[in-house]
């Protein structure tokens, strides 16, 4: 690796004593292809209309030099809620990476990472902006966290953020696109609403683990169960206990899809109406997709909980499947105790990449950048943000705010408001979190025209939630994304 440019830092003050940091440098990127690139760690401080400072949003940003006034520029965020966005950066796309052994466990330091061969920056520019209580992202001095922790609050200082951005770099006539994953396809979809309400028209959105429609999400809800079946049945399969050996993978799950919406959903809407002899022919059915014993299924009134699921899958071998992936197994022996753990850590999945993720951030921001603060960077915040936030969201065209947000109504405003904007819903059939039937269903409940739907675009891949992380998806995903770039762009083919 060659060495790079001495940093150069620049303090802006603002209004509350609050500061706009950035620390720069140029480095030479050689992993297949070679170039400059400016890579930038900075916060960009988001205030009020009347210019009260609200926050301060910490910020990676790489730009492939010569710098090209043409050049597509994408904000990129992970979920949470209380996430920050390192995991698709230093994970995923951005231009340093650090791999991982997926779908088996990575095991401690030191970890391998380097120049990425997947990243984005050959085509578009990259600005990974951290959720304000995650990284190194903080409130202004008396701000309360209700002014940020919440579904619009959220969605309103991430607008502020990209319009900061593109004031202080004059990027205002660059294609534009956002990238969110999990969570923060909850905020892509409310936040292209609200910059193309805001003049700021967008080119393109992707979508990694999708769930717009938090309402059907619920486990007390049927289309908790409808929306989680396909990915149990991917889920059973891999691990070799699911009937219907003669269909190949891609029959397999149309077939899952479909008893999901017939005579599963069918039943599940039945309630006690169902007689036995009818749920003795469904539980035996479901078994036959998802690899639990009929008699089990029917105890649980076919409705099998995630949780439930994920210990009872291998229950015979003592294993425990992940919930991010459910290609990672754990042990499951006796443990005591009867209460929940923090779902983004306690999972076999997140803890076999998070270690290597964050080792390899962290030593980015201190080697590659030389940014250094006395703050704690939070990685994961979630047990605090997730615990205080605001679920309510104001939907467009409906006056009254919902008290759990469906941003299936943002999005579905935007692609009419804008008719060139494409969107990519993507994702890993393993996923349990945001299972990919409950994108599909969420999309089809947008009730968008033929020729607006034409500019959505499902891919799926077999992997977990974070797909990127599996050293052969991440191939497949580049290419994806590099294509959906290039449709995007007038001037391309």
């Amino acid at each position: 690796m060659d060495q790079p440019t001495p940093a150069t830092q620049q303090e802006i003050e603002v209004p509350g004593d609050v500061h706009e940091v950035t620390r720069t440098t140029t480095r030479q990127f050689s992993a297949g292809e070679t170039f400059d690139y400016a890579a930038t760690a900075g916060t960009l401080v988001v205030r009020e209309n009347e210019g009260a400072p609200i926050a301060s949003m910490f910020y990676t940003a790489y730009e492939r030099l010569p710098r090209d006034p043409q050049r597509p520029i994408t904000f990129l965020f992970n979920g949470g809620p209380g996430s920050a966005s390192l995991w698709l950066n230093i994970g995923g796309f951005g231009p340093r990476r650090a791999s991982t052994l997926t779908p088996s466990a990575t095991p401690p330091a030191p970890y391998a990472w380097g120049d990425n061969p997947h990243t984005m920056l050959g085509y578009s520019d990259l600005v990974f902006i951290d959720a304000v209580g995650t990284g190194y992202s903080r409130l202004a001095p008396g701000v309360d966290p209700a002014r940020a922790w919440g579904v619009d609050q959220d969605i309103d200082l991430f607008a502020k953020a990209v319009t900061r951005y593109l004031a202080r770099t004059g990027a205002w006539n660059r294609p534009r696109y956002l990238f969110g994953e999990s969570y923060g396809t909850t905020r892509a979809a409310g936040l292209v609403h609200r910059l193309q309400n805001q003049g700021i028209d967008v080119n393109g959105v992707v979508l990694l683990s999708t769930l717009l429609n938090r309402s059907t999400s619920f486990s007390a809800g049927d289309h908790f169960y409808i929306n989680l079946l396909p990915s149990y049945a991917a889920t059973a399969r891999y691990h070799g206990v699911a009937g219907h050996t003669g269909l190949d993978d891609a029959a397999f799950l149309d077939a899952a899809r479909a008893f999901a919406l017939g005579e599963y959903s069918s039943a599940l809407l039945a309630g006690d109406r169902l007689d036995d002899s009818r749920l003795a022919t469904v539980a035996e059915e479901l078994s036959g997709f998802i690899g639990i014993p009929a008699a089990e299924l029917i105890r649980q009134r076919l409705r099998p909980e995630m949780e439930w699921f994920r210990e009872a899958l291998l229950r015979n071998q003592e294993r425990k499947i992940g919930r991010f992936d459910a290609r990672f197994t754990a042990d499951n022996g006796y443990v005591i105790g009867t209460g929940s753990h923090d779902p983004a850590t306690d999972d076999a999945a997140t803890a076999a990449v998070n270690s290597a993720h964050l080792a390899a951030y962290r030593e980015h921001l201190h080697t590659d950048l030389g940014f250094e603060t006395e703050l704690p960077y939070l990685p994961l915040n979630n047990v605090q943000v997730a615990a205080a936030w605001d679920w309510k969201h104001k939907a467009p065209g409906i006056d009254v705010p919902l008290e759990v947000p469906d941003v299936g109504y943002d999005l579905a405003a935007a692609m009419r408001r804008n008719p060139a904007l494409r969107v990519l819903v993507t994702g890993g059939v393993y996923d349990l979190a945001t299972p990919f039937f409950h994108a599909e269903n969420d999309v089809a409940r947008m009730f968008l025209s033929p020729e607006v739907r034409a500019n959505l675009q499902f891919v799926w891949h077999e992997a977990g939630h974070m797909s990127f992380v599996d050293e052969e998806v991440i191939t497949r995903m580049s290419a994806d994304l590099a294509g959906f770039y290039r449709g995007t762009l007038p001037h391309t083919s």
